[in-house]
């Protein structure tokens, strides 16, 4: 889905106003089953999630909080619900070699390249498969609003140029809940770049926690083709402009961008017709990692793929959390 433009407005527009009735309604069954029973998966479970509807930076968190884990001798396995893949109860583990997005969604493709990664609607179905399979350290991507598992430490990722947007709940805002009704569920708060101005907004709407910063560094490797070039860039991710951000800043000179809905579904027309716009420029054609993994290889082959990682500003205050949620 593409969030709404008038979720981002500071001031609640008049189609919020009107639409805030069901987002409370809606912010309150959130709350509630936020509320609900809890059992252990046999591991401690790290879980990474966001206030808001769409993407913040969940999955680049969970990437880095995993790497933590593997470098402290830990076995980790990543938990997730797989969206935009075939939806099951039956827990799958990933085969990032054999498995599409289609079947497994495009984010477990990602995690699974670096910790085995299981798929499914019941977490903790699939939490204790992984346990079962020899891991000692889950971490789970996205899942805050899911009460099915004891989550031993709780992040939400945070957009420090969004924040919460309007302050309402979906329909009317982005928040799936209010967010004084979320705090308690969450240790800390990672918020990915932003301004002063905005991150003592942030600090206002979530008394007591901890901000940890954070930002998301494009691989060197994979930007240096990109240095001066002309690009015809494309995104199917919940902000692509963020993307876009991240080109220029690393030299690449955009002529044109397309947009597409988060997870979307490349079809062969559609790739094709962006291979022969950037071919009639002559330019590159780029796209995010999530995005490139949603294309079939010949296409992909075509396509330059950006990474990026998540790099905390004070990474020892992440590991201390973590320790202690491990021997907890």
């Amino acid at each position: 889905m593409r969030a709404p433009g008038f979720w981002m407005k500071r001031r609640p527009t008049v189609l919020a106003r009107l639409l805030h009735p069901v987002g409370i309604l809606h912010g309150r069954t959130t709350a509630r089953r936020m509320r609900g029973p809890s059992e252990p998966a046999g591991a401690p479970t790290i879980c990474v999630g966001n206030f808001v509807a769409g993407g913040a930076g969940k999955t680049p968190a969970a990437l880095a909080l995993a790497r933590m884990l593997i470098a402290n001798g830990r076995r980790v396995a990543f938990l997730s619900r797989g969206y935009g893949g075939a939806e099951r109860a039956e827990p799958l583990m990933v085969d990032a070699n054999a498995h599409t997005a289609a079947v497994v969604g495009d984010e477990p493709l990602l995690l699974a390249r670096i910790a085995p990664c299981w798929v499914g609607t019941d977490r903790l179905r699939s939490a204790r498969s992984a346990v079962e399979a020899g891991a000692n350290a889950l971490v789970l991507d996205d899942g805050l609003q899911n009460p099915a598992l004891v989550k031993n430490l709780a992040f939400a990722v945070v957009d420090g140029e969004t924040g919460f947007g309007n302050g309402l709940c979906v329909p009317a805002g982005p928040l799936r809940a209010p967010v004084s009704a979320q705090l308690p569920f969450v240790r800390a708060l990672i918020v990915l770049g932003g301004e002063e101005a905005a991150l003592s907004a942030i600090a206002a709407a979530a008394p007591g926690k901890p901000l940890i910063r954070a930002s998301l560094e494009p691989d060197a490797l994979a930007a240096a083709p990109l240095i001066g070039r002309e690009v015809v860039a494309f995104a199917g991710i919940a902000r692509p402009e963020k993307f876009y951000a991240t080109l220029r800043r690393v030299g690449a000179q955009i002529v044109m961008t397309r947009d597409f809905a988060d997870h979307h579904p490349y079809a062969q027309r559609e790739i094709e017709a962006l291979i022969d716009e950037a071919g009639r420029r002559s330019a590159l054609l780029a796209t995010t990692e999530k995005d490139s993994v949603r294309l079939g290889a010949r296409h992909a082959r075509a396509v330059v793929t950006l990474p990026v990682t998540l790099r905390f500003d004070e990474p020892g205050v992440v590991q201390r959390m973590l320790r202690q949620a491990l021997r907890g």
